[in-house]
C-alpha cells in the first residue's frame, strides 16, 4: 500500500470553490428503538475547525463514528470529499483520520513502535517513513520519550501519541472524539497547539469537546442535545447576548428542555 504523500490539500481541486469538505445530509442513527441521531444536518468548510458540544448522551459520538465509517447512517447521506462515507467506504478511509475517545495504542509497545506500527499500516517506508516520525513526534514533544512504552506515559502524552499515530498517514480530514477529556491544562493546550499547526497546514478538523474554552477555538460550533442539533453558528454568534460560551449554550438547551438544569451538564 503506497504512502499518501505530504500535502493535506493535495486533493483541495477535487472539489468545485465554495463546495464544503464534509457535509451530512438529514443523517439519522437508530439502535433498535434508540433514536442516537436524529435528522442531522451539517456542512465544513475546507480548512477549518467545526465543533460539537453538547448534552452527555446527546448523540455527538455516534455522529462522528459515523463520519469516520465506523456504523452506517439508519438514514441519510455522509459525504466527504465528495465520496459518499457509506458507499464508497474504502476510497474514504485515506481521506480520514479518526481518534476515537479511547484510542487504541498498545501499552506493551514504545512510543516510537507504536507509531511504526501505523505507519506499517499506511504502507509508509524508506525515507518518508524517518520524516514523518520525527515530524509528529517532534511536534508532540514525545522525540525524547520514544524508548518509554506507551503504558508508561502519562494521560496527555499518550493523547498526544494517540493523535501522531492518526496523522501519520496525513489525512484531509481529522475526526477527533473528546481527544482531550480529563487531559490536564498543559497537555490539552498543547494539544490544540498541534491541531492550530495542522489547520494552518490546511487539514479540515471535526472535534467533539468536553471544554468550552476549547469550543472558542472552533470556527463554527453545533450545538447537540437529545440527538439533534439545536444551533449552529460561529463561538461570537453563539455568546453575542450572554457573558459567555457556557451561559449561552445552557440558555439555549433550557429552552427546549427545562429539567436539563438539574443534571450533570458536560459540555
Amino acid at each position: 500500500m503506497p504512502g499518501y504523500g505530504n500535502d493535506y490539500s493535495r486533493n483541495a481541486d477535487s472539489l468545485p470553490a465554495g463546495i464544503p469538505l464534509v457535509q451530512l445530509e438529514d443523517v439519522s442513527k437508530h439502535f433498535g428503538s434508540i433514536e442516537a441521531v436524529n435528522h442531522v444536518s451539517l456542512q465544513v468548510a475546507p480548512g477549518s475547525i467545526f465543533g460539537l458540544v453538547g448534552s452527555d448522551g446527546a448523540g455527538k459520538s455516534t455522529l462522528l463514528r459515523m463520519a469516520a465509517t465506523m456504523i452506517k447512517p439508519s438514514s441519510g447521506k455522509i459525504v466527504i470529499d465528495g465520496l459518499d462515507v457509506a458507499r464508497q467506504k474504502t476510497r474514504v478511509k485515506p481521506v480520514i483520520g479518526y481518534m476515537p475517545q479511547r484510542f487504541g495504542l498498545y501499552q506493551d509497545l514504545t512510543v516510537g513502535e507504536n507509531i511504526d506500527f501505523f505507519m506499517d499500516i499506511f504502507g509508509i517506508f524508506g525515507a518518508e517513513r524517518g520524516k514523518r516520525r520525527e515530524r509528529y513526534l517532534g511536534f508532540s514533544n514525545l522525540l525524547p520519550f520514544i524508548d518509554r512504552l506507551a503504558g508508561a506515559l502519562s494521560g496527555g502524552m499518550k493523547q498526544k501519541l494517540g493523535l501522531a499515530c492518526v496523522l501519520v498517514h496525513q489525512p484531509k480530514v481529522l475526526i477527533l472524539d473528546e481527544p482531550t477529556n480529563g487531559v490536564d491544562p498543559v497537555s490539552r493546550q498543547e494539544f490544540w497547539d498541534i491541531l492550530a499547526e495542522m489547520k494552518q497546514e490546511g487539514m479540515t478538523i471535526l472535534i467533539s469537546t468536553a471544554y468550552l474554552d476549547e469550543g472558542e477555538k472552533c470556527d463554527h460550533l453545533a450545538l447537540m442535545h437529545k440527538s439533534r442539533i439545536l444551533e449552529i453558528a460561529n463561538p461570537e454568534e453563539f455568546r453575542s447576548h450572554y457573558a459567555n460560551l457556557e451561559e449561552a449554550m445552557i440558555h439555549r438547551i433550557k429552552e427546549v428542555d427545562e429539567g436539563l438544569i438539574h443534571d450533570r451538564f458536560g459540555l
